[in-house]
């Protein structure tokens, strides 16, 4: 479930809900602060600010900019997301799920694979989900050079797995 969509059950929930899961969004998985999400949002920090204090209730267009922007900056929108695929013990060293890269922020989303077949079907199965662009391992990168209309970037030895999303990223931006 999306964060947007999140905020969207809680504010169905109640107003406390509505209030934590808006706050967990905006510092944890959007790595921001309230005055700079406010900006992104359009909307004045202050009335930001005493939504989420409780002495104000939102009304329907703040709400309507507070969901777009969170989609917007989430990458959710239009479902853009950089694709990893690699083994488990690769990905588990990725602690970030988003990275601002270009000025902004890049959603990777993790395939797991532990042969070449599986690499080549999970390579396939992230551009139909939307995949912008493919960070994956050189013995599999030329092969799905070929099958996939997105960019593909190789993880080499010498270079960190980050230095080849942001690479890719640069390559769709």
């Amino acid at each position: 479930m999306s964060a947007a969509d999140k905020i969207i059950d809680a504010v169905f929930e109640s107003d406390e809900s509505f209030r934590k899961i808006l706050s967990n969004t905006i510092r944890e998985e959007l790595n921001m602060n309230m005055a700079v999400f406010a900006e992104n949002a359009g909307i004045p920090a202050s009335t930001l600010y005493k939504i989420m204090s409780g002495k104000r209730e939102p009304n329907v267009k703040t709400l309507r900019q507070i969901i777009k922007t969170v989609k917007r900056l989430e990458g959710s929108e239009k479902g853009e997301f950089i694709a990893v695929i690699a083994a488990r013990p690769v990905l588990d060293n990725i602690s970030e799920t988003k990275r601002k890269i270009c000025g902004s922020l890049c959603t990777i989303r993790e395939y797991s694979a532990t042969s070449m077949e599986e690499a080549i079907i999970a390579a396939v199965r992230a551009e139909r989900d939307g995949a912008k662009a493919l960070v994956c391992a050189p013995i599999v990168s030329p092969t799905v050079e070929k099958i996939l209309r997105i960019p593909v970037a190789t993880i080499m030895p010498k270079n960190s797995l980050l230095e080849a999303i942001e690479l890719v990223a640069k390559k769709i931006s």
